[in-house]
């Protein structure tokens, strides 16, 4: 039986003028830690407005840049819980 130990929410916000969209991802962690991405997304000029689209390639890219970021804080604990330099972790 697999039993919920914690929940994550994450916090995405956007940042938008006419041809650019600036995203930040923000996660809480349990031992107190914030941890942020940042992304962005820029429209070429011919490109109709589209702000939700905008808001998907900036909001992932943030993402992406989060999700990178956790994978190096637990490689990090993994490294000072076992008092030795570990492989990284990839994706």
């Amino acid at each position: 039986m697999m039993h919920t130990a914690v929940g994550w929410h994450v916090e995405l916000e956007f940042m938008e003028d006419d041809q650019h969209t600036r995203a930040v991802a923000m996660v809480r962690l349990p031992d107190g830690a914030e941890v942020r991405g940042h992304g962005h997304a820029t429209r070429h000029r011919i490109d109709a407005q589209q702000p939700r689209v905008g808001e998907e390639v900036a909001g992932a890219r943030a993402l992406n840049e989060l999700a990178m970021q956790l994978l190096t804080k637990a490689h990090d604990e993994i490294d000072m819980a076992s008092g030795r330099i570990s492989h990284p972790i990839h994706v």
